[in-house]
């Protein structure tokens, strides 16, 4: 039997799953009954469009596709006819290095998956058969100590393959649609029942000292079951990470340009206590258009942006003003050795730096704080003067003002006092930072928890 660090009881009395909710991000209503001030806009961090990069189907060491498209295929006779023998059982270390190097080179942050049981070979937090456990505590340590600073980590549920009976530790017998993850089984489950499981793949990563805001869901999971599993993933993520006062989820992209990718902030409550959370449905912009989840699709920087630099589903979406979320799988970056999206990736990277300059790189969990704290800070105006209760602390927070008096802009807290300092460009906006543009001040701050007090001088 493979341990759990929760117990149901425990679970089940932590959760308030059967209270009403509200989805913040479709409901305008809400934000304009707790802003009085319609003509004071919150921008995006330091005015510039953040860009993340989602990366699926990685874990230590197994190449999730070797061993799960047979699973699949099992599944589905007819389907996944990809000759997956050919395929390397192994994603070795010395890629994670490779592209943790060019990532700290350029910036790039994002979301990085540790499947707990990757497709049923073995446990993260016990062993992997065909690896030694050496091999297995090193490759774990790596992501630990070099990746998690700038990548939020993610269970990608249990195996992203079988459906595990967390009783036993065990996948169930049968072999069906209905028990694997990526299909039947999450379609019809309560808010509960997606909770506890989810809480039982973050208790693996957890065993292995790895720290996550958030999940991934595997293929389809819960894609007709997205409010319980929205509430299940608030409730997870803070039963093994009770420190999590946003949590946040990946489950959706949209590649369509009248559909809108920003984040959806769901379930806000206790906003005025010491203990406020709320969930936040990331949404990615793209396709994996590297090399396939599978590591058999070549793909082509042009759909990201073309050789010209004029368009592209980054243009596109970069010039709407919603974040930038970039999708791919670790296998396909990967490609069995001859790292075919990697290389469409950094093409990606280079023809953004050559049309933005400095590109705002977030993690999924920075940005799904950011957008907690645009949407339910609450903002008064007096005067000259703005005052703000946050139940989210926010970096680089970014508002836009009416103040044609062109003093210097002060964030008082009961603590602290910081004049802000003035730039002359947009793109020199930073935390402590001001714009004086005609009639308007944008200023950039470390917005706190709780109360603060803008003067705009």
């Amino acid at each position: 039997m493979h341990d759990s660090t929760y117990s149901r009881r425990n679970f089940v009395r932590n959760t308030t799953l059967a209270s009403a909710g509200i989805i913040v991000g479709t409901d305008r209503s809400l934000l304009a009954s707790i802003r009085s001030a319609d003509e004071i806009q919150v921008l995006n961090p330091k005015d510039q469009v953040p860009i993340s990069f989602i990366i699926d189907d990685s874990t230590a060491l197994v190449n999730m596709a070797y061993f799960g498209i047979p699973q699949f295929k099992e599944i589905f006779p007819d389907q996944y006819l990809q000759d997956w023998r050919k395929l390397p059982q192994e994603i070795p270390d010395d890629f994670v290095r490779e592209f943790r190097d060019y990532c700290l080179e350029h910036g790039v942050k994002g979301k990085y998956s540790m499947v707990p049981y990757p497709a049923c070979t073995g446990w993260l937090d016990r062993f992997i058969p065909g690896w030694s456990k050496a091999d297995l505590q090193e490759s774990i340590k790596l992501v630990r100590d070099t990746m998690q600073p700038n990548w939020d980590i993610h269970p990608e549920m249990i195996s992203h393959t079988r459906v595990v009976d967390i009783k036993t530790g065990r996948p169930f017998p049968q072999a069906s649609e209905q028990y694997m993850e990526n299909w039947g089984w999450s379609q019809n489950k309560s808010a509960d029942e997606l909770g506890e499981y989810l809480a039982y793949a973050l208790s693996v990563l957890k065993n292995v000292d790895l720290y996550c805001e958030g999940v991934t869901t595997p293929g389809g999971f819960a894609g007709q079951n997205k409010e319980n599993l929205a509430q299940g993933t608030l409730a997870a993520v803070r039963e093994v990470y009770p420190q999590v006062d946003v949590a946040h989820y990946f489950r959706d992209l949209y590649t369509e340009p009248e559909q809108s990718v920003a984040p959806l902030v769901k379930y806000p409550a206790d906003l005025h206590s010491n203990n406020p959370k709320c969930v936040v449905s990331i949404i990615g912009c793209t396709g994996d258009w590297f090399g396939g989840w599978d590591g058999l699709t070549p793909g082509s920087a042009e759909q990201f942006i073309t050789e010209d630099l004029s368009s592209g589903r980054m243009v596109e979406v970069i010039e709407k003003g919603e974040p930038a979320i970039l999708v791919c799988h670790w296998p396909g970056l990967y490609y069995n050795g001859e790292k075919h999206g990697f290389k469409v990736f950094q093409q990606v990277v280079s023809r953004l730096e050559q049309k933005y300059g400095s590109l705002n790189w977030m993690k999924n969990s920075e940005i799904a704080r950011y957008w907690a704290a645009k949407e339910l800070t609450e903002i008064i105006p007096d005067a000259q003067t703005i005052r703000m209760y946050a139940p989210f602390a926010a970096s680089s927070f970014t508002l836009q003002i009416p103040s044609p008096k062109k003093g210097e802009p002060t964030l008082n807290t009961r603590q602290t006092k910081l004049r802000l300092k003035q730039v002359k460009s947009r793109q020199q906006l930073t935390a402590g930072t001001y714009l004086q543009q005609n009639e308007q001040k944008v200023v950039c701050f470390d917005l706190p928890k709780g109360n603060s007090e803008l003067s705009l001088g």
